[in-house]
């Protein structure tokens, strides 16, 4: 996390918009007023207009009337002056809060990319993009709870990336990360839009896999066979080894937690055994 710099809190925001809220209703009021004002103005126009038109209505003679009409040409510049200078005043104060405004609606744009940038640093693996280790567990926990309360099936399957610690030592570290980044994107896309996948550990991936039947385990699986990455000329396969678990009634994120990672830690044995010979695999041979 870069030092110095300022991450918003929730309050900060919160009265960003309430000012926000504020400055809108000036500006309704303001508009209200002018509405009021240009109404009141144009009812008094509308009266001067017609004492002029109707000099019979006042009752009084042409000296008198001289008099009032004077009176009443000066009454009325001076209303059309005053409003004038009032319309004037009243823009002047509506551009005022408009910037106000724009510049809180753009500080609100700059705290909700921090926020952004904050949760991805705390909630993201940088690397892979997938969730990290502490999301998935509270992620886990929000389903083992609602599988409980609900009666609904839940399953666990745990991934580990085989022969990574090879391909680090022969070819570095930037290998092994495209192989980790290419291996996650293929999880990304083989899972539902309801499940979840994160990054666990180095080479150690979690799906979180709510009301999933066996055969869509399978096929989640079968979307990641077959996957390879081009190290140093040559394409090196992303064998990985799996173990799943469903959700048991009285399950804690530790006991499911446990029970895919021993089937994986078998699957990983049984693989590692079977790919044992005397002639070097193909991973041996484009690290070799």
């Amino acid at each position: 996390m870069t030092q110095g710099r300022k991450f918003p809190h929730a309050d900060d925001g919160f009265l960003m918009v309430e000012s926000v809220r504020q400055n809108l209703q000036k500006i309704e009021r303001r508009q209200w007023g002018m509405w009021s004002a240009t109404v009141a103005v144009l009812l008094l126009l509308t009266i001067g207009v017609a004492s002029f038109a109707f000099p019979g209505l006042l009752g009084a003679d042409d000296g008198t009337y001289s008099f009032f009409l004077n009176q009443s040409v000066r009454g009325l510049v001076g209303i059309v002056l005053l409003f004038a200078v009032y319309l004037v005043y009243q823009q002047v104060q509506l551009s005022r809060i408009r910037r106000q405004v724009a510049e809180q609606v753009t500080s609100l744009a700059k705290v909700e990319n921090l926020a952004t940038e904050v949760y991805k640093l705390a909630a993201l693996d940088q690397l892979t993009g997938l969730y990290n280790r502490r999301s998935g567990e509270q992620r886990l926990a929000q389903e083992i709870s609602r599988a409980e309360r609900h009666q609904r099936a839940l399953t666990l399957l745990l991934l580990d990336l085989d022969g990574l610690k090879q391909v680090n030592d022969k070819c570095g570290h930037a290998a092994g990360d495209l192989m980790l980044k290419t291996f996650a994107e293929r999880v990304q896309k083989a899972i539902r839009g309801s499940d979840m996948a994160a990054r666990i550990g180095g080479d150690e991936f979690m799906v979180v896999l709510p009301e999933c039947k066996v055969e869509e385990v399978r096929h989640v699986l079968s979307r990641l066979d077959g996957l390879s990455v081009e190290v140093s000329g040559e394409r090196v396969p992303c064998r990985f080894s799996r173990g799943w678990t469903d959700f048991r009634t009285g399950d804690t994120c530790h006991d499911l937690m446990n029970r895919a990672d021993a089937l994986l830690y078998e699957n990983k044995r049984a693989g590692k055994e079977s790919h044992d010979s005397p002639a070097p695999n193909r991973l041996q041979q484009a690290v070799s």
